[in-house]
């Protein structure tokens, strides 16, 4: 079935479709929803709604021709992601205790000092459960701009706040990340058999 038959398809309601659909984009969309998720059971419930929400959204898509498909699924997905996590108030609005440390030139690049840590070599399982302990607003913020290559100005836009709190939380979001991971990977030597 070719791309256009597909979404042809799914906007009817064809089940076969939609399950075809479903296989495709599952694993990538499901690491998507894992990244943005404090755990695997909240990125399972955003990975269902999600799709659902992409689904409504198909029909848009013949609408505009500059993403491939799979830019346009996986923008409207992250775009349901962050609307979806911004609503669970009770989560979003935790403050971090955490100050960002202050340099000379600000820079955003993740562990622009770091002599410890080469996030190339970076198991993968370490790096997924350390952004998942940062607090939301730093998980979203971390995830939109320097993984999935937002802007400041579009994370600004799609998270409702200003530039300034996005700087902010990309900082601490940093801090925290590189602590996280270093007691992650302390973590998972010392468990490893000697």
């Amino acid at each position: 079935m070719s791309q256009a038959e597909l979404i042809s398809a799914c906007l009817k309601n064809d089940k076969t479709a939609k399950k075809q659909f479903f296989e495709t984009y599952f694993s990538k969309l499901s690491y998507i929803s894992l990244r943005y998720s404090k755990n695997a059971t909240q990125a399972e419930q955003v990975l269902l709604n999600g799709f659902a929400h992409v689904f409504s959204k198909l029909g848009h898509f013949k609408s505009q021709n500059t993403l491939t498909l799979e830019e346009f699924i996986k923008n409207e997905f992250i775009s349901f992601t962050v609307t979806y996590l911004k609503n669970i108030r009770n989560e979003y609005y935790v403050a971090s205790t955490v100050k960002a440390v202050e340099y000379k030139e600000k820079t955003y690049d993740l562990f622009l000092d770091s002599k410890f840590i080469d996030l190339k070599n970076i198991d993968q399982t370490v790096l997924l459960k350390s952004i998942q302990a940062l607090v939301p607003s730093q998980r979203l913020v971390f995830n939109l701009h320097v993984i999935d290559n937002f802007t400041l100005a579009q994370a600004s836009e799609l998270l409702d706040t200003s530039e300034q709190s996005i700087k902010s939380n990309l900082e601490k979001a940093r801090f925290n990340l590189q602590k996280t991971i270093e007691h992650n990977l302390k973590l998972s030597n010392d468990e490893q058999p000697v």
